[in-house]
């Protein structure tokens, strides 16, 4: 029998433990966990921001790319395993790609965006985390309109949003204007794609009509997902690729923005703006269907008057204009308006 001999070195042995859900990986070390304060590095992985997305998908049509990031957004998972590494290659094959790998019963997919959510053990009322989701699709992006769609109280709202938002499936986002305007986005787009397309189609998508839905569907996916990816991916655009051409100097706050027209009794929604203080150093529009022309410029120009009259300085502000489809050709620009299309907005500065 042998003595154990405590002054042998024994390599180190070093745990670790990885999850997709960020709740359950996050509480295994708070509070009185049995983990707490002896973790030495806790690693938060991201999925893949827009331009990596296009890459890892081999989309050199950025037209076609956008469209796969308002689906499978940056999780590379989606690229190879769930789809049994079939990619469309031009956008004349992602209406086929879709209906097959998407919004067929069979696929893998089909069933991601319910799956999410069931993970975690902590959400004792799916339900309601799924209508709270699917009221932030369909476009109600306040806590009193999400309260007012799923028919509960305003004062329910917190907590369930509160959830979302920590499991890293809902974002909240301050008016760039308005401290106190709040309002939150499905930033997980497989999510929100479930709830615009596939749970309101359950019925057809499950009976074999991809084909017939997807035709039916293709506006709400322009609109309520496509359209609200690309002004995200502008305003990521301008935090962190835009050069100093655009964005003289870092700015505190990159947001959309709401600019009341006390005149003509209306609101300017105004889908980037880029401020410092008091300095606005970028207000801009961004559109994906149809061209961009004088009349947007014109547009935000005024905006930018109605901000000078309320005390902020747009000395150094740049007008921009964010557009999927191009601009108009006759369009000539003055040195403080700028144009971003696809292809800058996947390459350039």
């Amino acid at each position: 029998m042998g003595v154990r001999d405590d002054r042998v070195r024994r390599p180190p042995t070093r745990l670790v433990l990885c999850g997709s859900l960020l709740r359950v990986m996050g509480n295994l070390l708070a509070g009185a966990a049995p983990l707490r304060g002896r973790a030495s590095l806790e690693l938060l992985v991201q999925p893949f921001d827009y331009r990596t997305a296009a890459q890892f998908w081999g989309s050199t049509d950025y037209r076609l790319a956008l469209d796969l990031f308002a689906v499978v957004g940056g999780t590379p998972a989606y690229r190879r395993e769930l789809v049994s590494d079939d990619a469309p290659g031009s956008r004349r094959e992602f209406d086929g790609w879709l209906s097959r790998r998407v919004l067929t019963p069979s696929a893998p997919l089909y069933r991601e965006g319910r799956v999410l959510l069931g993970e975690d053990p902590s959400l004792r009322d799916v339900g309601l985390y799924h209508s709270v989701l699917a009221a932030i699709t369909a476009g109600e992006t306040s806590p009193s309109r999400i309260a007012g769609r799923i028919g509960r109280p305003l004062s329910g709202m917190a907590h369930p949003l509160s959830v979302l938002t920590d499991g890293g499936w809902v974002e909240r986002h301050t008016d760039a204007m308005h401290r106190n305007r709040t309002t939150y986005e499905v930033v997980e787009p497989l999510l929100a794609f479930h709830h615009a397309i596939i749970r309101p189609n359950g019925g057809a998508l499950d009976a074999g009509r991809a084909d017939e839905v997807w035709e039916r569907e293709k506006h709400t996916f322009r609109a309520n997902l496509v359209g609200p990816a690309f002004e995200r991916l502008c305003r990521q655009w301008v935090r962190q690729f835009a050069g100093s051409d655009l964005l003289v100097t870092p700015a505190e706050v990159i947001e959309r923005g709401a600019v009341p027209d006390p005149s003509a009794r209306i609101t300017h929604e105004v889908d980037v703006v880029a401020r410092s203080g008091k300095r606005i150093f970028v207000l801009g529009e961004a559109k994906v269907g149809g061209r961009l022309g004088r009349t947007a410029f014109d547009r935000l120009r005024h905006i930018g008057g109605l901000l000078e009259a309320r005390g902020f300085d747009l000395s150094a502000c740049r007008y921009a204009l964010f557009a999927a489809e191009g601009f108009d050709a006759r369009l000539h620009r003055a040195d403080d308006e700028a144009i971003v299309d696809l292809p800058r907005l996947y390459t350039g500065t």
